[in-house]
């Protein structure tokens, strides 16, 4: 076995970060398998039936019907034993930072996390709050990648078929002994930003704390999850576990719509693998507007609560 991309569930789907890992996978070369483990692993297995893949390995046990770092370990770690794969990678997720340094530590298998991109022989991550690239390579037969948000494009994925396996796997109750909610959360709060399909963010043209709740509002009418830029995370506006950019998410939504934030660089590199991106801000110079597919001069305190009547109307 070439590659093998652990998968992970987000509530009951496959998480769009191990649609990426596979799309990353694919680019190593090589023939790649996947691992699903779980309650949903027959599910995301059907999710997968359409694209070309080696093998579907699945692995279902009383232990792990919700993640726990502890049984993810076990499992990983017993597969990787018994299929010897070359590579193993996953999406760059909170739970893969959660369970993966264990696999690491147990099977002597050096972790490269939080890559970005390939290059030949070697593997390109983000170092000194993603003003550096840094390449580095490996010279164990083996070695565990995970692959950073908008690093790949499941949209790349070329369709097939792909044989299906059950592996069993001897887990007990004396292994497990750590319980986590599920989904596995960062942080006591539901927002998982890297899975949201559209984002609502907030930047430091909204003046003030108090004008926060329009873009609550917007992202009501819209089905989306509110995130935001590092100063207003800063000054308390807003929660830290909603903060995309270097120190904080990368998110690739389907649409990441805007409000107030200027663009800087240390923003821009947690967001800019956006499909489509939508900024409002009163400063025509603003540097969102070089890489936004829509633009819209203007006040953000004046334009989203028409906009959100108008949405509420439609």
């Amino acid at each position: 076995m070439d590659t093998l991309v652990v998968l992970e569930s987000s509530r009951g789907s496959l998480h769009r970060l191990s649609k990426e890992a596979i799309a990353g996978a694919k680019s190593l070369g090589g023939t790649v398998s996947v691992l699903t483990i779980g309650k949903d692993a027959d599910s995301i297995a059907q999710e997968l039936s359409g694209v070309q893949l080696d093998e579907i390995l699945i692995v279902k046990n009383e232990y792990v019907e919700s993640y726990n770092a502890d049984g993810y370990a076990e499992i990983v770690s017993q597969v990787i034993q018994s299929e010897s794969p070359k590579n193993i990678v996953l999406g760059h997720t909170y739970q893969t930072r959660d369970f993966v340094p264990r696999v690491s530590a147990r099977l002597d298998i050096p972790f490269i996390p939080d890559i970005i991109s390939l290059s030949e022989s070697s593997f390109v991550k983000q170092v000194l709050n993603a003003k550096l690239n840094a390449s580095i390579s490996s010279t164990n037969d083996q070695v565990i990648l995970s692959f950073q948000s908008a690093a790949f494009s499941d949209e790349s994925l070329e369709a097939g078929g792909s044989e299906v396996r059950l592996l069993n796997i001897n887990l007990d109750s004396t292994i497990v002994r750590s319980k986590s909610e599920d989904p596995f959360q960062e942080e006591a709060g539901d927002v998982d930003l890297e899975s949201a399909e559209i984002l609502v963010s907030v930047g430091r043209g909204i003046e003030k704390e108090e004008n926060i709740p329009i873009a609550f509002e917007l992202a009501k009418v819209l089905n989306a999850e509110v995130s935001a830029s590092r100063p207003v995370v800063d000054a308390g506006w807003i929660d830290s576990f909603r903060q995309v950019g270097s120190s904080g998410s990368n998110v690739a939504p389907k649409l990441y719509f805007s409000l107030g934030v200027s663009g800087a660089i240390q923003h821009v590199v947690g967001m800019k693998g956006s499909k489509s991106i939508l900024a409002i801000n009163k400063d025509p110079d603003a540097p969102i507007f070089e890489i936004a597919d829509y633009a819209v001069i203007g006040d953000v305190l004046e334009i989203v609560p028409k906009l959100i009547e108008a949405l509420e109307n439609s």
